[in-house]
């Protein structure tokens, strides 16, 4: 830098430029005779030994530009779904339970899997769930112990509310199977809180329009479930159950 700053910058100091490009040609006029003039006490220049040390070594610059991504590990649940930045992707359905490695780039999210890529996806859009209809099983034989019927099966024993959520969970989306997860916790919290509660958190998550699993387990976390519903009202009634309308209760 200080060889540019006294053999070619010094030179142009008392020039005047009216673009970068007209500064940017001026010193590669200056430049070949900066780096052709011998170094001090020595024969070679700055370009004979390019010619003679660099060049042979060179090797062609990549095709395609650098591309930042991140590396990411998931795994698929019985969805055949992963998760990256709250949107799931679908992977063959062989490879539910894999510990699959996600490359996610500004514009794309690929899955390997054993160093093969196994699914590739547009990162960004306005559907949260993404699947390629390959990527589902035909018959759902290998995880059959879990389908909708038995999810219904399982609500209506707990009660006529928990049942609501998880036809509401199973309806909602494209594939029925995109619901699984979210059933598959709200069977979680019945394990943590008994059957009772979740009934009880399912009728307050219904009557304030918000039948989604995060809603439900806030309610069971802070105890609203044992409050009682007689001051509840169901908002916006003309509108159907979807969970952006929540009501002030979800607040509390």
């Amino acid at each position: 830098m200080q060889v540019v700053e006294r053999w070619i910058l010094a030179r142009l100091r008392h020039r005047q430029f009216f673009s970068l490009a007209e500064l940017n040609r001026a010193i590669a006029d200056l430049l070949p005779t900066l780096n052709e003039r011998p170094f001090q006490g020595r024969t070679e220049s700055r370009r004979t030994l390019y010619e003679a040390i660099d060049r042979p070594t060179l090797k062609p610059l990549p095709r395609d530009e650098y591309e930042y991504a991140e590396w990411l590990r998931a795994k698929p649940g019985i969805d055949y779904h992963i998760e990256v930045d709250k949107r799931f992707y679908s992977v063959p359905h062989a490879l539910i339970g894999q510990s699959l490695e996600v490359r996610a780039t500004a514009t794309t999210v690929e899955v390997m899997h054993k160093g093969k890529r196994v699914a590739a996806h547009s990162r960004h859009g306005k559907k949260r769930f993404v699947t390629i209809t390959d990527h589902m099983p035909k018959s759902h034989q290998a995880h059959r112990q879990w389908s909708p019927k038995r999810f219904l099966s399982w609500a209506a024993d707990i009660g006529p509310c928990t049942a609501q959520v998880i036809e509401h969970q199973l309806t909602d989306r494209p594939h029925p199977e995109h619901g699984y997860r979210a059933c598959l916790g709200l069977l979680n919290l019945s394990r943590r809180y008994s059957r009772p509660r979740l009934e009880q958190a399912c009728a307050r998550a219904l009557s304030i329009r918000s039948a989604t699993y995060k809603s439900i387990s806030s309610i069971l976390k802070q105890g609203l479930d044992q409050q009682p519903l007689e001051e509840e009202r169901p908002i916006q009634e003309e509108l159907p159950l979807h969970a952006n309308v929540r009501g002030p209760n979800y607040y509390h």
